[in-house]
């Protein structure tokens, strides 16, 4: 029996990942398809060759499309339901190198229907507001704002529904029950809801790659279903590992309480919570430590580094030796988080005011 649970609305447990790839059906990244890409596109990406996107759905067709040379496009979101954290950025940071590399255009939806439907308490408005704001944090991550459309649903039903109605007759109810567990207490805008984040897979005539965690794969299951009786060719997915949040666990991070730094987190929250909440790979004392080593394995500190704030390889592999011999203590290994992880901010805020005006350029609608 499965001890871990992932969905899209519940990551709990620590997570097996080859049992997951198992119980999803889904086809590992190898090295192989690894090498495909890297080809394809002109170089490689952390992301990629850490093995945090781990698992694929369809690549190789997207990479046949590439080689000859046709066009494909992308798609990833975010449901707004609050301030974005660093784990959001996974997908999209990919999504941004991607769009470099081949020249893409990306869709960026934002599902603030999906979280109204779904959070209790949390109004639309309100969900509309977190919308905006996710918006400017993925624009400024670089993406270009001549092949970037971000939709939010509300916003950009006109263009989203006459594809959502087509999907949505496709998918009978019981798939759904037994895709997620829908209950006749479920509501039926949570019912509607894979057919609205179905539509922007089919929003162009060619193929769509869509970057993702893992945790959203159910929802394309049933996409991929409907997509040859539309015409239409199946979507493409590439899927990242769950960043852990603070307190470690092998979960996902969560944007309640102290468990996720947020890109909105000034300087000294950011130390604060990696100094106090942060899961250690250390050992109980310094003598310990320095005869037996640490696990950056099951580090945080390294594992955030590993995820987003160290790309350099050859750096990683330096702090991974140094840690695991002892002659790095955790302490020290939360330091250099603490700067990476403020660096990055800073310049993430001040890309973000600079947008802010041209928001707009970047919009659907």
């Amino acid at each position: 029996m499965d001890d871990f649970t992932v969905t899209p609305w519940k990551v709990e447990g620590v997570i097996d990942y080859d049992r997951l790839v198992e119980r999803f059906g889904v086809r590992r990244m190898t090295g192989d398809v690894r090498a495909r890409l890297a080809r394809a596109a002109g170089g490689s990406h952390h992301l990629i060759d850490r093995g945090i996107f781990f698992s694929h759905r369809d690549l190789d067709a997207i990479l046949k499309t590439a080689e000859g040379g046709g066009r494909f496009f992308m798609y990833t979101g975010r449901g707004p339901s609050g301030t974005t954290h660093i784990g959001h950025l996974v997908p999209w940071i990919l999504a941004r190198w991607l769009q470099e590399r081949f020249g893409a255009t990306v869709y960026f939806q934002l599902t603030d229907d999906e979280k109204f439907f779904a959070k209790p308490g949390l109004t639309l408005e309100e969900a509309g507001g977190h919308a905006l704001d996710n918006a400017l944090d993925f624009a400024a991550l670089g993406f270009d704002p001549d092949r970037t459309r971000i939709m939010i649903d509300t916003r950009d039903i006109a263009a989203l529904y006459p594809i959502a109605a087509r999907v949505a007759k496709k998918i009978t109810f019981s798939s759904t029950k037994a895709t997620f567990g829908f209950t006749g207490e479920t509501n039926i805008g949570m019912i509607f809801y894979t057919a609205l984040q179905s539509a922007p897979c089919f929003i162009e005539d060619a193929p769509v790659l869509i970057p993702l965690g893992v945790d959203q794969d159910p929802h394309f299951r049933l996409t991929r279903d409907v997509a040859p009786v539309l015409g239409k060719p199946k979507p493409a997915l590439i899927h990242s590992m769950m960043m852990p949040g603070l307190g470690g666990g092998g979960g996902k991070m969560s944007s309640s309480g102290d468990d996720a730094i947020l890109l909105s987190d000034d300087p000294r929250t950011v130390e604060k919570k990696i100094k106090k909440r942060a899961f250690s790979g250390g050992r109980t004392d310094v003598a310990e430590h320095r005869r037996l080593g640490g696990d950056p394995d099951v580090d945080v500190s390294f594992q955030y580094l590993r995820f987003l704030f160290e790309p350099d390889d050859s750096k990683l592999e330096r702090l991974r030796e140094e840690y695991a011999s002892g002659r790095m203590l955790t302490g020290e290994l939360k330091q250099i988080l603490i700067e990476k992880a403020n660096g990055f901010l800073e310049e993430h805020r001040a890309r973000r005011e600079e947008i802010r005006p041209d928001l707009g350029s970047y919009m659907f609608g």
